[in-house]
This record gives structure tokens, sequence and C-alpha cells, in this order.
């Protein structure tokens, strides 16, 4: 989330009115980070939100940089009043591309923060920037259809997006045959799955990686209801999908391999300007994961999954110490044990995952 707060300490700071019952300037939230952790130096450059990040990005150089982007790219001044609304100037798309972001996942409960118009104006400087979008789009269309990137070699990945209004999504942000909005899932029933596997089908071909990345549950709490599970399950099996990126939890949750396939139930928070807000201190969501997940071309088959954690502190993220990897590493095995993962510290610092 590089908006609201973070937005602020960029080089080009938007206009930071806010319209949430909490605040009413985005810096507010930057002072609450100084408050918590000492002065942030303004403006920061492009790349200081992502601090340590990037240099493991650059030393491991994954094939694919995605993720899940919860704000808005847009000036506009008229919000959807919904409470909280996130956004971040178009002048500071550089900030994404900073980390070499390649693909997009919008299904999510605030890139429509700012209105249609708001979420038209971020399909357009995403575009522009050249990254890659999934999940919202002009119509019902766009919005379901996947980003496509090549893969050495000659494969494709295909990137689905979904949202669930277990995610707080408003129903009324389904994207229609005319109207704009996200690609919003009705529920998670079977009816509903065999519909998303007929989709998903009709777009694949032999030799391509199928991620869906699906924004459903509450932002607190560890718990996977057993309609997620299922739901998880029927993409791998109904629907060919090879990796379940779910997101919407502002802190990791537990990770199972179904049938070789690797499901991420909830990946926590990755960048936010949540830094100094009280209330969940126990969850730890100043405590974050980078996926690095590795599948056999061949089959789509989990290949390994390496996680290293960070700490953000300042509105950067910054390598975690050993005691605070440890408290992750003991989270991830404690939650996966129903699914029989496991994490296990590794020499550099990351940590890896095992599986039944």
């Amino acid at each position: 989330m590089t908006g609201r707060g973070i937005d602020q300490i960029l080089p080009h700071p938007g206009n930071p009115t806010l319209f949430e019952p909490y605040a009413d300037c985005a810096g507010d939230y930057v002072a609450l980070a100084e408050a918590a952790h000492g002065p942030i130096p303004k403006p920061v450059d492009f790349a200081y939100v992502w601090g340590d990040a990037r240099t493991e990005l650059e030393r491991r150089q994954p094939q694919c940089r995605l993720v899940n982007l919860e704000t808005a790219v847009t000036a506009s001044a008229e919000p959807m009043l919904k409470g909280i609304n996130y956004k971040m100037n178009p002048a500071n798309m550089p900030v994404l591309s900073a980390a070499g972001i390649e693909v997009c996942a919008l299904a999510n409960n605030h890139v429509l923060d700012w209105g249609t118009s708001g979420l038209i104006d971020t399909l357009e400087n995403l575009h522009a920037a050249g990254i890659r979008t999934a999940g919202a789009g002009r119509n019902r269309e766009e919005a379901g259809a996947p980003a496509i990137y090549p893969i050495p070699g000659g494969g494709r990945l295909l990137v689905f997006a979904f949202g669930s209004s277990t995610s707080g999504i408003p129903r009324n942000w389904a994207a229609a045959a005319n109207r704009p909005g996200v690609n919003l899932l009705p529920d998670l029933s079977p009816r509903t799955l065999s519909a998303v596997a007929k989709q998903l089908r009709t777009k694949q071909r032999p030799g391509d990686i199928v991620v869906a990345s699906v924004h459903w549950g509450g932002n607190w709490g560890y718990e996977i209801g057993a309609e997620e599970t299922d739901f998880a399950h029927g993409l791998v099996e109904e629907a060919g999908v090879d990796l379940v990126h779910g997101h919407s939890s502002h802190h990791v949750k537990a990770i199972e391999v179904y049938r070789d396939r690797l499901i991420l139930y909830g990946c926590g928070d990755f960048l936010d300007d949540y830094e100094g807000i009280v209330g969940e201190e126990g969850y730890r969501d100043d405590l974050v994961l980078l996926y690095f997940v590795s599948v056999r071309p061949s089959d789509g088959a989990l290949a390994g999954l390496a996680m290293v954690p960070f700490q953000i502190r300042k509105f950067r993220l910054n390598r975690a110490s050993p005691g605070d990897a440890s408290w992750l590493r003991n989270v991830l095995t404690r939650e996966g044990r129903k699914f029989g993962t496991a994490a296990e510290a590794e020499p550099d610092g990351a940590l890896s995952l095992r599986w039944r």
C-alpha cells in the first residue's frame, strides 16, 4: 500500500485531505510513525521504502514480481465515502518501478476508493508504466481477464485476480458489462467455483503457469474457514491453478501445499502506513515476508518456497532481526500444522517451507 502516509513522504506528495473518522490529513499517519520510531527524512527517494527488500530482489532475481496493490493511483478529489480512502499521486508511480513490480492484482477493497474515475486513472497509470494488471477493469470482461507474462522458453504466466466481499469489497463495486469495477466473486460456493473454473480453463494453453490472486477474509485473525479451503482446493482441482495467492489479512496466515500446489491463505501486508497505530500488536503486522516461489515449468508443481522476513520501520523495509524471524517461523509452523507445513530457518536468515 503505497498511498496515504507513504505517498506523503515520496518526492511528489498528493493532496493529503482524508475523509476518515480517524484522521483528516494523510500526514497524520506520518506523524504516528515518527512518534513511534523517530523522524523520517522527507522527501525520500523512490527506492527508500523498499529498503533491504530491494537488495534481496536483486540477489534472487525472480522472473516475475507480483503484488496486490491496495491503493488507487489518481489525483481525483472525489472519494467514495466508505470510511477509509487510499490513493497515491500518479507522479509517484516510479516507486513501483523502483522495486521492479511487473504485475499488480487489483481486485481489492481500495482500488475504487476514489470512484470509477480513480479506477480508470489507476489502470492508465499502471499500464503507462509497463505494469500489467488483473482483477479490475472498465467492464466485466477486462476485470476478469488475466495478466499475461511471458516466461523464458516460450511459456506464459497467467495471473487472474478475484475479490470476495468477505474482505470488505462493496458488492456494488463488481464490474458489469458496461460498468467499471472489480472481478468480484458472488460467494465461495461450488456453483461460483464451477463458473470460475470454466472462465480460467478457456484462457489456458499447455505450458501455462496459472496464478489465482484472491482478496478474501478479514484483516485480523488466523482462522481459515472451510469455504476458503474448499474454494482454494477447487481452484487447483477444477480450474488448473498452480498457485493461490491469498491476501487481505494484515499479518501472515497458514500455508498449504495441496496436490503439489502452493496455497498462501494470507500473505500479510508487505508495505503500509500502519506504523504507530495501536490495537492489534499481538499479530505483529510490522513483520512481513517477501515470498520467492519456485515451480516446475513442466507441470506447475511447487519446487520450493523461500520467505525473507522484514520489519517495517520509518515506512521502510528493514531485514528482520533473528528474534523476529524466529517469531515468524513459529507462527507459520503453528498455523501450518493442520496442513502439514512448517517453516525452517536458513543460514542466510530466510525461511523455507517444509511440507508433507
